[in-house]
């Protein structure tokens, strides 16, 4: 078995659980493929007692991986489907970051994730991807996103006008700053921060939410994952920003953008003892009684 290692960030107080990873896995005669620019952020502190293998992109990973783990939190683990993309390679989060929703896997438990995942007592949790068109691929191969796409302004001091419509049928007209269309994975992200609703894995549904509208009756909106949303901004703004996840780009007026369902998914691994409904429990502290 082969599992691939992607990280961005090092810090050496995260020494001990890294080392504890890997010796885990070596003792488990598992082979280590790492991301080639963590390993140099990484070999100076962490010990590793095998020739080891080496990815950069997509290429390198594709057909040569069971298993990818990402570390970090979950801006680490958005980064990995860049890497993933189609190949259905699927991903275990663990978590040296801060909230972790996607990266659910604690520093506590990597030993005892690792021994669940090689015992295969885990599920794939399928999760939907968006994916934009524009007639010049703004994002080339990557135009696609698990979080959420966003347009946002790129004057501090005005607002968008942002024309949406949903399989060629008028929506609305957005006065904001932007507007968030979110997956169900999403849902718990920037638009929950805005009002959103959480939408579970699964359910098949986008989330529309305005950034700042001018009209506080403007309100989100959740719409089948099926549909073809069309983004259109006129008006006074000659440029304004489009994002994918972490991935951000300026972007002309003139141009149309249209969102619709990716036509794959990416497999985040859910160990036996997780679900979704004790992750936010969890994560978003519901029912602690904040006077105690």
């Amino acid at each position: 078995m082969k599992v691939a290692i992607f990280g961005k960030a090092y810090s050496k107080e995260n020494k001990v659980y890294l080392q504890q990873m890997v010796d885990k896995l070596l003792s488990r005669n598992v082979s280590l493929l790492l991301y080639e620019p963590y390993y140099r952020k990484i070999k100076d502190s962490i010990t590793i007692s095998q020739n080891l293998s080496f990815f950069k992109d997509n290429n390198g990973i594709k057909g040569n991986a069971d298993f990818l783990f990402s570390i970090g939190g979950d801006g680490t683990l958005l980064d990995t489907i860049t890497f993933v993309q189609d190949s259905g390679i699927p991903i275990l989060g663990i978590n040296l970051g801060r909230m972790g929703f996607l990266s659910s896997v604690s520093k506590d438990l990597i030993n005892d994730s690792i021994d669940q995942l090689l015992a295969n007592k885990f599920k794939l949790d399928q999760r939907t991807l968006l994916r934009l068109k524009t007639p010049d691929n703004l994002f080339g191969d990557l135009n696609y996103a698990l979080n959420e796409f966003t347009v946002y302004k790129k004057d501090p001091l005005s607002m968008l006008k942002i024309q949406a419509y949903i399989n060629d049928e008028f929506l609305n007209s957005y006065w904001a700053d932007g507007l968030i269309i979110s997956t169900p994975t999403g849902s718990t992200a920037y638009s929950l921060s805005l009002g959103g609703p959480i939408i579970l894995p699964g359910s098949q549904n986008f989330v529309i939410t305005p950034i700042a509208p001018h009209n506080l009756t403007v309100r989100p909106i959740v719409i089948p994952d099926n549909s073809q949303i069309k983004i259109k901004v006129v008006g006074r703004s000659k440029e304004f920003f489009v994002s994918l996840d972490s991935r951000s780009l300026p972007v002309d007026s003139s141009i149309e953008l249209t969102i619709k369902r990716e036509d794959f998914k990416i497999n985040l691994i859910q160990l036996e003892d997780e679900s979704y409904f004790n992750t936010i429990r969890e994560k978003l502290m519901w029912g602690l009684d904040i006077r105690n």
